[in-house]
């Protein structure tokens, strides 16, 4: 997993803005949510047209904030991503036919084809009965067209969304930028969360913490769920 921190000049300048580091001292567990974004083999599989290498050295961070959310009575909702090809093409033409080299876009295309085997959710991660899953056509979950996630979350009664997943500052900030803006609480988990370099992961927590929502280890983040355990 990523080895890096807020530094120091952001915290300096989030509790001259807001008087506090974090946002959230204490999180129900009936109204929250892990978000696993992506978490799949076109992302996770060595050698696949998306790969992310962090993203296998985050599976025992996202199994253990799961089983502890699911322990608490919070769910675990698993988006994955898909996209429709049309012959060379795609259902998002903007991103295939501008953002990667031909090579690479077919390849890309045929993984994220729904029900494909780039669909099939990483191995060494854990899936429960109970657990939902969902897929998701753009980069952020919660953009209208893109997938049902809010739709789920506004009919289980859940508001606090719990970010985990690859990348870090494309598909988790994409989702979790559109959560505040739609008035989720927002965490950034951020051992439970990849990027292809620390530079990019740093980026989006110091600017989720600036801006969009809180962000706290799983250790944190289960503290906070126990603090919560008999809020309603």
């Amino acid at each position: 997993m990523h080895h890096v921190a807020i530094r120091q000049e952001i915290i300096d300048r989030v509790l001259a803005r807001r008087g506090r580091l974090h946002l959230f001292d204490r999180l129900a567990p009936a109204r929250t949510a892990v978000v696993v974004i992506d978490m799949q083999n076109t992302f996770c599989q060595p050698g696949a047209p998306a790969e992310v290498p962090l993203s296998r050295a985050i599976v025992g961070a996202i199994n253990r904030l799961n089983d502890g959310v699911r322990a608490r009575g919070g769910r675990v909702i698993w988006v994955t991503h898909a996209n429709l090809g049309a012959g060379a093409g795609s259902d998002w033409g903007m991103f295939f036919d501008n953002f990667v080299a031909d090579d690479v876009r077919a390849r890309t295309i045929e993984s994220l084809a729904p029900g494909g085997p780039g669909q099939r959710i990483w191995p060494e991660l854990a899936v429960a009965d109970g657990d939902l899953a969902i897929f998701k056509n753009r980069y952020s979950a919660l953009i209208p067209g893109s997938s049902s996630l809010e739709r789920l979350c506004r009919s289980l009664g859940i508001d606090t969304l719990l970010i985990t997943g690859t990348k870090t500052n494309v598909c988790c900030e994409s989702t979790a930028r559109d959560a505040m803006m739609l008035d989720f609480n927002v965490v950034m988990v951020s051992d439970a969360t990849a990027a292809l370099s620390d530079e990019e992961h740093r980026a989006t927590l110091e600017t989720i913490i600036q801006q969009f929502g809180d962000v706290l280890s799983v250790d944190e983040t289960l503290a906070r769920l126990d603090a919560g355990r008999h809020d309603t």
